[in-house]
């Protein structure tokens, strides 16, 4: 299970090469760039160099992890309508009383720390694609569960299966976004029992990178299970090929759909992210040690009940952890107490001994605008520099995570870039001090023709894809397109140049026929 596939294109976790791409030719900046990126494999995920930074010392951190343990042990956990959730509790030596699961103290650190793995390989269509969780690994995934999509040219509408189709298709040209994600936009015109056949399918179909299930219903997560057995050849084996997202309904409380969702995905050795949903001062108390106590003893009771499932399955410790206004009760985003909050949680998980989930780019924000932009690099920071392993709503999210917004995603999508060179941190080789530069170069000359310059030049420096960086003159000429704009014009460019990854037709028979099958056996349901 701690195995990792090294993060270059031509030595991955099964050293299958990446298959080359082709597209269609366009004309100008924005052909250009989205041929150059367009389901192009830069690296399969980030590998950071540069050392978590902690902002609490260790009396700090033992301080929150002694109140975990007193909620878990004198106050609680519920897991609601699982009965074999209960008795597997009893058999472990919890104290049951009806639903409230109580934990002698030590008991779920301890269930983790034995069995969960402290890093794993999840496995894409593309072995190219496969992608390291945990240890000194990030990966970036794509926005998560909005009704709505957005854009400049049609406006905010809900979403459909066609807007969820052309997001996969973007999501997989964007090469910093390693991961195809799940539910990346809700397609409300297909019945709500039956569209996560037509996800599950859309990101097999349409990407060849890493992907979730769903986790709506057990029987959904058994569907994905299948369809990825499919996909991958007809036999998984012991390769985890799945990665879903797994929420508490805080405060203190596992319910039977997540619980369900859950066993199905240990029992098949697919990972979980056990992840507690909290708006500070709704879900949690309003403070950072407070959530960060509540958070930890959820996430620890769910952890180590996939571990009772199944020992080994892999989990990633989560938390989705923001505030809220305390005089409108609405949703805020890219605070400093958030920020502070993913510092504290990742340490925790640290310590626990497993991937931590969390950050991303989140925003309140209606537009792709400057409030966007703020909210959303407030929470990037601090996620790349927290050390945070798999990075959900890494693009897209705008309006609090009801809508995706097509902009959004490549401008996100972009920083993604940025963070990269970022999380890398300082090359100190040779050629990174430089020295032959000063040597071959006289006082008060400049390097731009020297020779460790030319050698240098194409790779020196994070180049935007979206930014303009022209004169004022240019950018008039060009159009006096805002950033918005451009990122408009880029995802367009972006559809229109993707060409499909291979898929062997008799797998995609499979899959249909599968698909049909599951659809002809249930009326259609709305809930």
């Amino acid at each position: 299970m701690t195995d990792s596939p090294a993060p270059s294109t031509t030595d991955s976790a099964d050293a299958a090469p990446a298959r080359a791409r082709g597209g269609r030719s366009g004309g100008g900046r924005a052909a250009r760039q989205a041929k150059r990126s367009a389901g192009a494999i830069v690296a399969p995920y980030l590998t950071r160099m540069m050392p978590p930074v902690s902002v609490l010392d260790e009396a700090g951190l033992c301080q929150i992890e002694e109140n975990a343990e007193t909620i878990l042990s004198e106050i609680g956990i519920a897991f609601q309508e699982t009965p074999e959730a209960l008795e597997l509790w009893k058999q472990a030596g919890a104290h049951v009383e009806g639903e409230l699961v109580k934990f002698p103290r030590g008991m779920c650190r301890k269930i983790v720390q034995d069995s969960a793995p402290k890093s794993f390989i999840q496995h894409g269509r593309n072995p190219a694609r496969s992608v390291k969780i945990g240890e000194n690994a990030t990966v970036f995934a794509p926005n998560y569960g909005s009704p709505f999509v957005t854009d400049l040219d049609k406006g905010r509408r809900y979403a459909t299966i066609a807007d969820f189709q052309n997001a996969v298709k973007l999501i997989y040209s964007i090469p910093h976004l390693h991961h195809s994600g799940g539910t990346v936009c809700e397609p409300t015109d297909v019945p709500v029992n039956k569209r996560h056949l037509d996800m599950v399918y859309t990101h097999l179909k349409y990407s060849d990178k890493p992907l979730m299930g769903s986790v709506t219903a057990a029987e959904r997560a058994a569907d994905s299970v299948e369809l990825c057995r499919m996909a991958f050849g007809g036999d998984l084996g012991d390769r985890t090929v799945l990665t879903s997202l797994i929420n508490a309904s805080s405060p203190l409380r596992w319910d039977a759909t997540m619980l369900g969702a859950a066993t199905v995905y240990a029992k098949a050795n697919q990972a979980s992210i056990i992840s507690p949903f909290i708006l500070a001062g709704a879900m949690s108390p309003v403070t950072v040690a407070g959530m960060a106590a509540q958070a930890l003893a959820e996430a620890l009771s769910g952890m180590a009940y996939c571990q009772l499932v199944n020992p080994g399955s892999p989990v990633i410790f989560g938390t989705f952890a923001s505030s809220m206004s305390m005089a409108t009760g609405a949703p805020t985003f890219g605070t400093p107490e958030a920020g502070l909050a993913i510092f504290v949680m990742a340490e925790l998980a640290r310590r626990v001994g497993v991937p931590f989930r969390s950050g991303g780019q989140f925003t309140a924000s209606k537009s792709p605008d400057a409030q966007a932009a703020y909210e959303s690099a407030h929470t990037l920071l601090p996620t790349v520099q927290a050390g945070v392993n798999f990075v959900l709503h890494a693009a897209g999210w705008l309006e609090g995570g009801l809508a995706l917004s097509f902009e959004k995603l490549i401008m996100d999508g972009d920083q993604l870039g940025a963070m990269t060179v970022y999380g890398k941190g300082v090359d100190v080789s040779e050629n990174g001090q430089a020295m032959l530069a000063f040597r071959t170069n006289e006082p008060g000359q400049h390097f731009l023709g020297n020779e460790h310059t030319l050698a240098n030049f194409e790779s020196a420096f994070w180049r935007s894809e979206v930014a303009d960086n022209n004169s004022y003159e240019q950018w008039l000429e060009d159009g006096s397109k805002s950033h918005a704009q451009r990122a408009n014009e880029r995802w367009k460019q972006m559809l229109s140049d993707y060409t499909a990854p291979e898929l062997d037709d008799a797998i995609d028979a499979e899959m249909l026929a599968f698909i049909d099958k599951r659809k002809s056996e249930m009326p259609d349901e709305i809930g």
